[in-house]
């Protein structure tokens, strides 16, 4: 078989480290991989100009899959645009997926099966915004479409079918934000009923968030558009050890890219201590794709059993750093191939 070939997209801060250990565990299985690089994030803008390179968007395209680590984006910077959401917006991938399960860990809730289905393109991450009244009122406008919508809700249906589950829930705000969120649901309500397997109930927001706390146990798949998908399912990912295991794919027509969920830590970057199990769990999401399904549960095993055996960094209440944890999820990986 040919090698596949994979873009890897390192970024600022602790991307680099993270992404160095998740391509050591890669290279750990008996797969043949071409690797690329492609630059991207604030020191890409640094050194070039631009955080999101045309050569990078390039290269993104004609890979089979991108895994990427984290970018800085600093707040005050006229004129700066977040990279990954341009990768999403360009690239149109229309679908964040983040699961999130339980592992057995003291810092893990027990009994969590979830996954959150976040529309990735549009929202108030439009980047629609404006300035009034000499700079006395700032406005972002939130866009809904139905195409954008319909397009989501139906991968979440797709999904929740695909993994056995037999519930959907729809989070919106429809009874504030009438016309925006309005649309989303009236589409949900459209889409349902081609499933007849599954369960759709709605939810606001609001009561989602208290539920998640409350009794998570009680979601399968949470669909739900892009600024509220982005808050839950980091929120989620607090039950089951936090952001250090927090994975997702953004998922296109053309292809996809997997992302650890945490940002580029640059107070611990080049300390040796950043979580590197997000991304590794990442690179197991991305084998998925690529229809490599025994190797990416043996990664995923790898890392539950480390997990279970405190073999992890100080935030998780381990004492290894970057390097030792990926090095003991190989280790555990080469028992199980």
């Amino acid at each position: 078989m040919s090698a596949y070939s994979i873009c890897l997209l390192p970024g600022d801060g602790i991307g680099g480290e993270v992404i160095a250990q998740a391509e050591s565990v890669l290279r750990a299985l008996p797969i043949e991989w071409r690797f690329e690089r492609g630059e991207i994030g604030f020191g890409a803008y640094q050194r070039l100009g631009s955080p999101l390179p045309a050569e990078t968007l390039e290269t993104v395209l004609h890979c089979a899959a991108t895994l990427f680590g984290a970018v800085t984006t600093p707040p005050n910077l006229a004129g700066y645009k977040s990279p990954i959401l341009g990768l999403r917006q360009t690239l149109d991938l229309y679908a964040n997926i983040r699961p999130c399960r339980s592992f057995q860990h003291p810092s893990s809730r027990p009994g969590i099966d979830l996954v959150v289905v976040r529309e990735n393109t549009e929202d108030l991450y439009s980047g629609v915004e404006r300035v009034e009244d000499d700079g006395n009122r700032a406005i972002s406008e939130m866009i809904i479409t139905r195409r954008a919508s319909e397009r989501i809700i139906q991968r979440a249906f797709e999904l929740a079918r695909q993994r056995q589950m037999n519930k959907v829930t729809v989070v919106h705000k429809a009874n504030v934000l009438r016309e925006t969120c309005g649309l989303f649901r009236r589409v949900a309500l459209e889409i349902a009923p081609a499933y007849p397997d599954i369960q759709m109930e709605e939810m606001l927001v609001d009561t989602c968030a208290m539920e998640l706390i409350r009794q998570p146990e009680q979601f399968q798949a949470i669909v739900t558009t892009n600024l509220f998908g982005d808050i839950l399912s980091d929120e989620a990912s607090m039950l089951v050890g936090g952001l250090g295991v927090a994975y997702s794919g953004n998922f296109g027509a053309q292809t996809a890219v997997f992302e650890p969920v945490h940002g580029s830590a640059p107070k611990i970057a080049g300390q040796n201590k950043a979580n590197p199990l997000a991304a590794i769990l990442s690179a197991a999401m991305m084998l998925d794709y690529l229809n490599e399904g025994e190797h990416a549960s043996r990664v995923r095993q790898a890392v539950e059993d480390c997990i279970a055996q405190n073999l992890v960094t100080e935030e998780m209440g381990g004492s290894l750093n970057t390097v030792e944890v990926g090095q003991a999820v190989i280790s555990s990986l080469r028992r199980l191939l």
